[in-house]
């Protein structure tokens, strides 16, 4: 991308690390990571704060190589196995998610994550702030868990963990736990919450008395893991991304955010105008004909007389 012509208004444009992450390059925490750590550069000038503002046509770099346009928005359902770390780069060397996706994916980030033993849905997308908008509590969205535990759960304790729980002074919100069946001496728990905090389930449920020794996400929010195999990895169709985020995060027919009230965001997340759709033909007037002063009336149609047909 070219430099600008002029230096723009503080006032103006999209903050860098949310132009990072609608670039799919990082989520935005993780964006404004790599610019404290000097990775980020703006029109040659290596940034040491988030606080910047992009504009179109401003030349944005990580690690000394220009960012792609955005592109749509795109998302994922991945079966994640037990035994993976959901991260990009793991310091213990340990194998990795997204060493295991399709290479024509494309670099994405994960809606969350899942420990390494745990395994079930992981919804992966290329949009850095859609995982941000979809992560929030207040999304409202639900993940819901199959959970086999050992031992036992009374019902003062589900009605506790309900009432939401505070375990080592962190606060849990409410959490839904609903008793499957019991074998030997493990219990399998349906469980759902809207946190997502880390390794919440696993927390909680030991605070209860419980130990889990299997977890499986089956939901996050409407989508579902379903009969999706393990390891497995498929897109989700964009007329139902569309249909599932709605005003959440509305998208345009071409999968690209709107912003401020139905304008499309162009390559820096900033809105622009959208064209406007052309208005509808007005109806044809019900009213007789001749019910207008100075007509002819007339309410019989006429029919064309011999004289007026054309021959054959």
């Amino acid at each position: 991308m070219a430099k600008p012509p002029a230096p723009k208004s503080a006032d103006t444009g999209e903050r860098i690390a949310k132009v990072l992450a609608h670039a799919g390059v990082a989520s935005r925490r993780e964006a404004e990571r790599m610019i404290e750590d000097g990775r980020v550069s703006l029109n040659g000038k290596v940034l040491t704060t988030p606080a910047v503002k992009v504009g179109p046509g401003d030349d944005v770099r990580v690690d000394g190589k220009p960012i792609a346009e955005k592109p749509p928005t795109r998302l994922w359902r991945h079966h994640k196995p037990d035994g993976l770390v959901t991260t990009h780069a793991d310091p213990q060397g340990r194998e990795t998610v997204f060493q295991a996706l399709p290479k024509d994916m494309g670099r994405v980030i994960s809606i969350g994550r899942l420990d390494l033993t745990s395994e079930g849905l992981l919804l992966l997308t290329n949009d850095g702030e859609l995982a941000r908008v979809l992560e929030l509590p207040s999304t409202g969205w639900t993940r819901r868990y199959r959970v086999r535990a050992y031992g036992d759960i009374t019902e003062e304790a589900i009605q506790k963990l309900k009432n939401g729980i505070t375990v080592e002074g962190v606060k849990y919100g409410p959490i839904e736990v609903v008793v499957d069946r019991r074998t030997g001496s493990n219990t399998w728990l349906n469980v759902g919450l809207k946190e997502g905090k880390n390794r919440e389930v696993r927390k909680v449920l030991s605070a209860v008395g419980l130990t889990v020794n299997r977890l499986l996400r089956t939901a996050y929010g409407p989508f579902q893991l379903g009969a999706l195999e393990k390891g497995k990895t498929e897109e989700i169709r964009r007329s139902v991304l569309r249909e599932q985020l709605g005003k959440l995060y509305p998208l345009d027919a071409d999968g690209y955010p709107l912003k401020d009230g139905g304008k499309a965001a162009d390559n820096t997340g900033r809105a622009v105008s959208r064209p406007a759709k052309p208005r509808p033909a007005k109806p044809h007037s019900t009213k007789p004909r001749g019910s207008n002063p100075g007509k002819r009336p007339d309410n019989k149609a006429r029919k064309p007389d011999a004289h007026h047909r054309r021959k054959p």
